[in-house]
């Protein structure tokens, strides 16, 4: 509720609400028990950059909010229900589409101006070391007068560490929501480097897995050059979004822009190195595939070569035994005992088969040398 008018948002998402409410019994009410519950990880409400209250629930915030002149609340969920989403829209005013994308997730980096509210979408990254790959998560957050609702889809970035930080920098945070936005943006800028760290480290181990000849090279290429086009998609359109901020589009606060043009110079040394590990990774990609030809090639040319050898061996033993053969068949003709045979009681039988079994042996011998077989 602002400015004691109640907000619902329109379109088509204003209806989803109104059904669910009536399905689930919801009243139409922000002061609703269970939307003070759930999602909800922090809520705070600052006055000139202390904290002032720390509210149980969404309701108890909303009340100290409007009881307090120049506070501001910080409210930070952790994949909340749509009855959370639904008492922050009415509360703050947000745009249905905003709202419809925070509930939904899934977004590319982006910054947009809904009226007096900022609408933001962070892509954060960390490296798992002990599964040597890189997990992104979504962060949702709405800017406005007096308010910062930051909605987390995943365990990155570490807010309480962003919000334990602002805590003890009373004059950063004194300077209102876009000094949150500001924190927060280089928390997400910063946590990126230990993921160039993770790839980068990847990497190298890729490269001895290629010129080492381990046949599983080609899948772990595969897989890290997924990871940084993920990376790349997370950490470009970022660019676009600080360099929006840094011109002014979030804040006429001239310090804090300064602030966000530093950690744009970051995130583009970032942005570099990533298009960096693409490249890298394209030309590791096609020198593995030369190797595993080459390799290939080799491999052909020795089978090729043991082929040729059985070939040869292969020859030498079916000449042989061709020419063994040739006295086996006359002197198995020779030696069937039938009476009537020709050359049966011939005196020189016995030295003619001889001579016959030399004479073919002979020509056969000849003939398999001539052609290389022998």
């Amino acid at each position: 509720m602002v400015g004691g008018r109640r907000f619902r948002p329109g379109g088509g998402f204003g209806r989803q609400l109104d059904e669910y409410e009536t399905r689930v019994g919801v009243p139409p009410s922000p002061e609703s028990p269970a939307a003070s519950h759930g999602g909800l990880v922090d809520s705070a409400v600052y006055i000139r950059g202390h904290r002032f209250a720390s509210p149980s629930g969404l309701a108890e915030t909303y009340r100290c909010l409007q009881e307090q002149d120049g506070a501001m609340a910080w409210i930070g969920l952790y994949r909340p229900d749509i009855e959370q989403i639904t008492s922050l829209a009415r509360e703050f005013r947000l745009h249905d589409l905003a709202v419809e994308d925070a509930i939904n997730a899934h977004q590319r980096p982006k910054l947009e101006r809904y009226g007096h509210t900022l609408f933001v979408v962070l892509r954060a990254a960390r490296y798992n070391d002990l599964r040597e790959e890189v997990e992104f998560s979504e962060l949702h957050l709405f800017i406005g007068p007096g308010f910062v609702v930051t909605v987390r889809h995943g365990e990155a970035p570490d807010l309480a560490a962003v919000r334990r930080r602002l805590e003890t920098e009373a004059q950063m945070l004194a300077r209102g929501p876009e000094a949150v936005l500001y924190a927060i943006l280089d928390q997400v800028v910063d946590g990126y480097a230990p993921v160039v760290a993770g790839l980068e480290n990847d990497i190298d181990e890729i490269e001895t897995q290629v010129f080492g000849g381990d046949p599983n090279a080609s899948r772990r290429i595969y897989g890290l050059s997924r990871e940084v086009i993920q990376f790349q998609r997370a950490a470009r359109p970022l660019l676009s979004v600080l360099g929006a901020l840094a011109d002014g589009a979030g804040s006429t606060d001239e310090e804090l822009r300064r602030y966000l043009r530093d950690v744009t110079d970051h995130l583009t040394q970032v942005v570099e190195r990533v298009d960096g590990f693409r490249h890298l990774l394209q030309n590791i990609l096609t020198v593995n595939a030369t190797l595993v030809s080459q390799q290939q090639n080799e491999e052909m040319r020795s089978l090729t070569a043991a082929s040729y050898s059985q070939n040869e061996e292969l020859k030498k033993v079916s000449s042989w035994a061709a020419i063994l053969f040739a006295p086996t068949l006359i002197g198995t003709v020779y030696g069937m005992n039938f009476v009537h045979m020709p050359e049966l009681n011939w005196r020189f039988g016995y030295l003619f088969a001889l001579l016959l079994m030399l004479l073919v042996c002979g020509t056969l011998y000849v003939i398999f040398k001539r052609r290389g077989w022998l």
